[in-house]
């Protein structure tokens, strides 16, 4: 037999415990959230995924509004545009920071859309024959920085073209 007394104990000891069983837990921080929370620094993480002192990432950004250093230099279509010393190299590219330098043609960058180590997707101003034109281009470096594919974008604009990169200039 249950007393009055008890039985309040023990109805007061089942609510309880519904209502513990129908009560949300807050889900557990991640351990960033935790230090964020708490304004303690993240500990860095390498490379290759390991805990150390913080080495640099292995991607190093360019200046704003500039062509990746992996894709600056000289491009051949063939290898005889980064031999030729007569000038008639019709399918070397020059890249610099900011520009891009054909055979009778030289582009300006204009507008950056998107940039990474290895890789730029930008509009390009043209100027080349007495004549302007605007460009959209993605260059992208590929083969360890070997080989460049440069697309363009717009009217009239050539298909893929890929270029391997030169050895050291021969005039120099």
């Amino acid at each position: 037999m249950i007393y009055p007394a008890s039985r309040t104990g023990l109805l007061a000891l089942i609510g309880a415990m519904a209502l513990a069983s129908c009560s949300e837990t807050a889900p557990e921080n991640s351990d960033a959230e935790n230090a964020l929370a708490s304004g303690e620094d993240m500990m860095p993480v390498e490379p290759d995924g390991g805990i150390g002192d913080g080495a640099p990432p292995p991607m190093q950004e360019s200046p704003a509004g500039t062509i990746p250093a992996s894709l600056q230099g000289r491009w051949g279509l063939v290898p005889a545009d980064c031999t030729s010393t007569r000038g008639d190299a019709k399918g070397l590219l020059t890249i610099a920071p900011t520009t891009l330098t054909f055979y009778e043609s030289q582009a300006q960058i204009s507008d950056v859309e998107t940039v990474g180590a290895n890789s730029i997707s930008a509009d390009f101003d043209f100027e080349g024959e007495g004549m302007r034109w605007e460009r959209s281009i993605d260059l992208e470096a590929r083969e360890g920085g070997a080989k460049l594919i440069k697309r363009e974008f717009g009217e009239n604009a050539p298909g893929p073209l890929e270029y391997a990169r030169c050895a050291a200039d021969p005039r120099t």
